[in-house]
């Protein structure tokens, strides 16, 4: 009998024991293709020789040392290569040990900000529905995924939540993209405006929706009007790329597609690539240069803040991805997956939709096509599919309530970088099979 408390207690796992490239092995010997990178993590597969080799040294050398205390080696120098690297003005970076703590630093930095820069009537922070920022009561309360909140919504600080930019199910048929984009970034300038101007702390996105949308990017010019609203109004602009960032979508940084730069912003999952947790919130000078000129202090911390074997881990990996340009090659090999996709989907009577970039990528799935009509919840299409692809030898990632939190399915696809085109083509099939099976 197992003493572990699983995710789901009716649940018989198999035990991984092992790791190939961007294979899992289990116990029996079963390789399973980890098409989901697990949730978007396993960016560089699972026997990546640079990273594991990274932390093997710095825990012969230092394993902890309290940040209250000291700083370390490892943790100055990923901090330098990712501010090398970053967009715009960000210029400072916090070690967290993943998205939930980066995201929780993300909120009670802007507000601290606007505490410091002698406005504390600021206190509402907006997002968006079907959104995904962590599961801390912050970032579940920043989250706008109806299921994921319902049973906590007690515990929740109350927080705006606005349409998100889901062009498939809500543009309307006498819209343009440009029409539609500017619509739907208006109802950040008209949630502003109702709140009151000078009350607003920051907005809150992920430049590319992942777990509760399925790989859902912005419209062209969406992200270029709410960087232009937030600057109207004094409102800070977060953005959460946690799951979409770190070379995922062919960008290191997935905001550079959208050509704005955030005021803060949220990493983790691709960052460590799975061999160590870790995350990080970046912040523009003038962000960092607010607190040091006031206080001095940000009231916040954990007790592992830059913990030196992660940031290590951290390190290696973003070495691998600045000096490999992994994220040019997820560009290219993700037009290959792209047109695997629509040669095996682009015409199935139950996917509505096929989006993302790079390595980032979702079907989302119907009953009537034409119609757009999702699936009732109760033929549980997402779960069944997950059975299915696992029973195949595929890791994906399967969501329910796509639509509202409760209505919708679709697949999260998101491989490790080094996956070769044979890989996904095979990858592919075992997905086209599972979805028959799940479908009959």
């Amino acid at each position: 009998m197992s003493h572990i408390f699983p995710r789901h207690c009716h649940t018989d796992l198999p035990t991984a024991v092992g790791g190939d490239g961007c294979f899992l092995i289990d116990a029996d010997g079963k390789r399973y293709f980890d098409g989901s990178g697990g949730a978007a993590v396993s960016c560089l597969g699972h026997s990546n020789v640079r990273v594991a080799e990274a932390v093997q040294n710095q825990v012969a050398d230092l394993a902890f040392a309290h940040t209250g205390f000291f700083t370390s080696e490892p943790a100055e120098a990923l901090a330098d290569l990712l501010i090398a690297n970053a967009p715009g003005r960000l210029d400072r970076v916090y070690l967290v040990s993943g998205g939930s703590e980066a995201v929780e630093s993300a909120i009670k930095l802007a507000r601290q900000y606007h505490v410091e820069q002698g406005e504390p009537q600021r206190r509402h922070l907006i997002a968006r529905r079907q959104s995904y920022h962590g599961n801390t009561l912050g970032a579940l309360s920043a989250g706008g995924n109806a299921w994921r909140r319902a049973q906590f919504a007690p515990l929740l600080v109350e927080m705006s939540h606005i349409a998100p930019c889901y062009e498939y199910a809500e543009r309307t048929q006498d819209e343009t993209l440009a029409e539609y984009g500017h619509r739907t970034a208006q109802e950040l300038e008209d949630e502003i405006l109702r709140l009151g101007p000078d009350t607003v702390i920051a907005f809150i996105a992920e430049p590319v929706v992942g777990a509760t949308l399925g790989a859902v990017p912005a419209v062209e010019g969406y992200f270029t009007r709410i960087r232009e609203i937030c600057d109207r109004y004094g409102v800070l602009l977060i953005l959460d790329e946690v799951m979409c960032g770190m070379g995922r979508t062919g960008h290191l940084f997935a905001c550079e597609a959208e050509g704005v730069a955030p005021d803060i912003l949220c990493i983790a999952k691709g960052l460590g690539a799975g061999y160590q947790p870790i995350g990080a919130m970046l912040c523009t000078d003038n962000v960092y240069d607010t607190i040091c000129q006031g206080t001095g202090f940000f009231q916040h911390g954990h007790t592992y803040l830059g913990h030196p074997v992660a940031a290590a881990a951290g390190l290696a990996v973003l070495s691998e991805l600045v000096e490999r340009n992994l994220p040019a090659q997820v560009r290219e090999r993700g037009t290959y997956l792209q047109s695997l996709l629509q040669a095996r989907f682009g015409q199935h009577p139950h996917v509505g939709d096929i989006r993302g970039r790079g390595f980032f990528w979702g079907l989302e799935f119907v009953a009537d096509r034409d119609g757009k009509t999702p699936f009732a919840p109760e033929k549980g299409v997402a779960g069944k599919l997950k059975k299915a692809a696992f029973a195949e030898g595929l890791i994906c990632y399967p969501m329910p309530g796509t639509r509202d939190g409760r209505v919708g399915d679709h697949v999260l696809l998101a491989p490790p970088f080094i996956a070769t085109e044979a890989e996904l083509d095979d990858a592919i099939g075992r997905l086209g099979r599972a979805l028959d099976k799940a479908l009959t």
